[in-house]
């Protein structure tokens, strides 16, 4: 066995190929690179700082450069196109599909896109100039405009000679599609069906339905949808329901990754481009704006605890009380949020169960709220010895917690209504509320009781 295949995908082989770069071993490298998929390869790129990996693109194999840059993340694929002349580019794409040509020509100036289109084959050229025109955020920037599709009343022996004589079926073709004059979808045919069906009868006889998906739907919207429904093909169609591509399961795969992807990095602040080895100054800027929005919701918090400035100078103990109140309401409304937002990815909130949803978390945060404010109470009681004090936070502990919860539910799903990614802003805002919230019951607690 060879050391490269003692290793899994993972941090094992990470360390193997360190330990390869550190003994400057050329031939395992090379060994290891040939011996790597394209996804494998990919990954491993993008588990490396710049330098190292502008090291580690000289070991993969030239003819699948492409593949490779079609992979990887957008960044790591403009770092490496940026230097590259149209020649280049133009030799780098070439056997490539649609999708993938697309994919590189997305971080290319308009002159080499200019020039690489003119050496493109021209159905090729067609599909990827029908891929370039839509935005980068919908479903027909992910299909491949390229799919199998026959007329109504063809029989299945017509269709099985003419697929043969024109090779069109490849390794992601799962289903064919049926359609009208207009290429309007009237149904879909598995290759099981066309297979063993009586070869005599016609495709419009074993149609089965079909799901579809619109060109212009937001890829977080297809996303839930897909995972909702399990789907691992599907046909696009345009809004007049004409045939427009498909989505395989590679396709379907990509669409639900992103966007898992991106609301893991909206609900930190994070940008859609920043990625593990990004440099330091664009990780710096693009986590700079959600840093300032922050400070501005920390100083209306400080606000909320400036009112109280004559209970805090009167009673040391509530200053140092103050920040469990906010950390258990914040803890709280996080969890709630976490998994109001994953119910609105996987398109499981709607209508009714939205009420059910607000009582449900209100009686959790109730619940959690008396068992937590009970032991908070019983340790503030043991620290101060003071009966009041420990009235004041357990009753702060106790409102804090219940309405972080129903916070963790009203926030996202006002903003899905306002239209605005409740992954992108629904952390912050539930910050500052838990801690105004937080802050304001338990010094307006102690005013009225301890003053």
């Amino acid at each position: 066995m060879r050391d490269d295949e003692k290793y899994a995908n993972t941090e094992e082989q990470l360390l193997y190929l360190q330990k390869l770069l550190d003994e400057e071993d050329t031939t395992a490298l090379k060994a290891l690179f040939n011996e790597l998929d394209i996804l494998a390869i990919a990954r491993t790129l993008e588990s490396f700082p710049a330098k190292t990996r502008d090291m580690l693109w000289t070991y993969i194999p030239e003819d699948i450069i492409g593949e490779v840059l079609a992979e990887v993340d957008e960044d790591i694929r403009a770092d490496y196109i940026e230097d590259l002349s149209a020649s280049d580019v133009e030799q780098i794409v070439k056997g490539l599909d649609a999708q993938e040509i697309a994919e590189v020509l997305d971080v290319t100036d308009e002159v080499i896109k200019t020039s690489v289109y003119a050496s493109l084959d021209e159905d090729i050229r067609a599909h990827v100039e029908i891929l370039h025109a839509y935005e980068d955020d919908v479903v027909g920037r992910y299909m491949d405009p390229e799919t199998v599709n026959v007329k109504q009343g063809v029989s299945l022996e017509a269709v099985q000679r003419y697929i043969r004589i024109h090779h069109l079926l490849d390794d992601e073709s799962q289903q064919i599609m049926i359609t009208d004059k207009e290429k309007r979808l009237l149904g879909t045919l598995t290759l099981i069906d066309l297979i063993k069906q009586p070869q005599d009868a016609v495709v419009d006889d074993y149609m089965d339905d079909f799901f579809t998906l619109n060109d212009q739907m937001k890829v977080s919207d297809a996303a839930a949808f897909l995972r909702s429904k399990e789907l691992h093909f599907v046909p696009v169609c345009d809004s007049d329901g004409l045939l427009v591509g498909q989505l395989n399961a590679a396709d379907v795969l990509e669409i639900t990754q992103d966007d898992a992807d991106l609301t893991l990095k909206h609900m930190s602040g994070v940008s859609d481009e920043e990625e593990v080895f990004t440099p330091i100054l664009r990780s710096a800027k693009s986590r700079g704006i959600w840093l300032g929005i922050n400070l501005l919701t920390a100083f209306l918090a400080a606000f909320v605890i400036g009112q109280f400035e004559a209970v805090l100078d009167q009673i040391v103990a509530l200053a140092i009380l103050m920040p469990v109140v906010a950390s258990m309401g914040g803890i709280a409304g996080s969890q709630t949020l976490t998994v109001v937002i994953r119910g609105l990815a996987l398109g499981q909130l709607a209508g009714n169960n939205k009420q059910w949803l607000y009582n449900k978390e209100l009686w959790v945060g109730m619940s959690n709220g008396l068992v937590w404010a009970l032991v908070v109470g019983l340790i503030a009681f043991m620290w101060f010895g003071d009966p009041l004090i420990t009235l004041v936070i357990t009753l702060a502990i106790f409102i804090n917690m219940s309405l972080a919860n129903l916070s963790g539910v009203l926030i996202p799903l006002l903003l899905k209504r306002l239209q605005i990614d409740p992954a992108l802003s629904g952390a912050v805002i539930l910050t500052t509320v838990t801690d105004v919230v937080g802050f304001l019951s338990f010094l307006g607690l102690a005013t009225v009781i301890i003053l």
